[in-house]
C-alpha cells in the first residue's frame, strides 16, 4: 500500500554530512572518493587545536534539491563542550542550521543542545519522539542497583530559551519534503531485542524501556536510493532499515551511516547475523559510527572492503 509520505517525499540530488562528535579522530585519514577528511594543516601551518572526540553523535546534514537546499542537524553528542567546538575549528557557522532532530533522549545525543542553541540566530523547529522526555531512566543491574541516566531534555527549559517543539511518534517529513523522520521504528527481527536492562519510570511504576523514541533519518537520493541516517539503532539497524523501506516505498539502499548499537557482549552476538542481512540489503556504501563498537566495525571493513568508510569526527560524506 502506498503511504502518503511515500508519495510526498522529494528526491534529492545530493547529500552531504559532516560529523561533528563520533567516538573516534585521527587526522592523518585520507581522502577517498566522496570522502572528504579536515586539513592536517592550513595554508602551511598545523593547528595549535584539534577537534575533540566524545562518545556521542552529532552529524550536520545538507541536501540538496535543484537550486534549493536546506541544513539540519541530527543529534547533539554528550558534552556541552565537544560539538560548538568543532564547529568552530570546521569553520562551520551554526546560524545556517534550519532544524535539530533528536534520534532519541539518551544523553550521549543531547548533551551539547543548550549551547548549541545560545549560537543560533532565531528559533528553530526540534524535532523527537515524546519519550525522548521521559526521566528518570536507568540501567538495572543484577545486584539492585541503578545507573540512572542524567536528564538532559527538559520541556519547559527548552520552551523557555524559544525553540519549538515538534513531537512525532509516526512518520514525518521535514526540509521541504526532502528529509524524512522515520519517528518510532517497527520491530519485526527476531534478533535484534534492544537494551534488555534498560528501565524507565512512567507514572510512578517501573517498566522495561523499550526506547521507543528511537528513531532515524531517510532521504532519497535520485537515481540512487535510499540514505538512512541512525542515531543508536536501539531499535536494532535491521529493523531500521526495513522501515525506512516500507514507509517510503523504495527497495533500493543506497547508503545506511550511524550508530548500529553492536557494541559489548549483549550486542556483539548478533554481529553476524547483522552483517548477514546486509549482504541482503546490499547497500553501496556502509559507515558505522558511534556506539557500532570496534568489533563490528572491524567485521564490517572485512565484509564490505569496496563499500565500508571509516569515520573520523570532521569527516565529510558527499552522496
Amino acid at each position: 500500500m502506498t503511504t502518503d509520505l511515500e508519495n510526498r517525499l522529494k528526491e534529492v540530488d545530493s547529500v552531504e554530512v559532516t560529523t561533528l562528535i563520533d567516538n573516534y579522530v585521527d587526522v592523518l585519514l585520507r581522502n577517498l572518493p566522496g570522502v572528504t577528511r579536515p586539513p592536517l594543516a592550513i595554508k602551511g601551518n598545523i593547528p595549535s587545536d584539534t577537534m575533540l572526540a566524545e562518545h556521542g553523535l552529532s552529524l550536520m546534514i545538507t541536501v540538496k534539491r535543484d537550486k534549493k537546499s536546506h541544513c539540519i542537524l541530527f543529534d547533539c553528542g554528550y558534552t556541552k563542550i565537544g560539538v560548538p567546538h568543532n564547529m568552530q575549528v570546521l569553520g562551520i557557522n551554526p546560524r545556517q542550521i534550519e532544524a535539530i532532530v533528536i534520534s532519541h533522549g539518551h544523553m550521549d545525543h543531547t548533551g551539547a543542545l543548550y549551547s548549541i542553541i545560545e549560537t543560533l540566530g532565531e528559533p528553530i523547529p526540534l524535532i523527537l519522539h515524546p519519550d525522548a522526555f521521559i526521566s528518570p531512566r536507568f540501567f538495572g543491574l543484577d545486584d539492585g542497583r541503578k545507573l540512572m541516566f542524567p536528564q538532559t531534555l527538559i520541556k519547559k527549559d527548552i520552551e523557555n530559551i524559544g525553540l519549538k517543539i515538534v513531537e512525532k511518534r509516526s512518520p514525518s517529513l521535514m526540509a521541504d519534503s526532502m528529509i524524512a523522520v522515520t519517528g518510532e521504528v517497527e520491530r519485526v527481527t527476531g534478533f535484534e531485542k534492544g537494551l534488555p536492562n534498560a528501565s524507565m519510570e512512567r507514572n510512578g511504576k517501573i517498566e522495561q524501556d523499550m526506547i521507543l523514541d528511537d528513531q532515524a533519518l531517510v532521504i532519497k537520493l535520485k537515481e540512487k536510493g535510499l540514505v538512512i541516517i541512525a542515531g543508536c539503532s536501539h531499535a536494532g539497524i535491521i529493523n531500521t532499515i526495513l522501515y525506512s523501506k516500507k514507509i517510503t516505498g523504495v527497495d533500493k539502499i543506497h547508503a545506511v551511516l550511524g550508530g548500529f548499537h553492536l557494541s559489548g557482549p549483549i550486542f556483539e552476538p548478533i554481529i553476524e547475523k547483522t552483517i548477514t542481512e546486509f549482504k541482503e540489503i546490499k547497500p553501496e556504501i556502509i559507515i558505522p559510527m558511534h556506539c557500532t563498537g570496534w568489533e563490528a566495525i572491524k567485521r564490517f571493513s572485512e565484509e564490505f572492503p569496496s563499500s565500508f568508510v571509516l569515520d573520523s569526527v570532521g569527516t565529510k560524506i558527499d552522496l
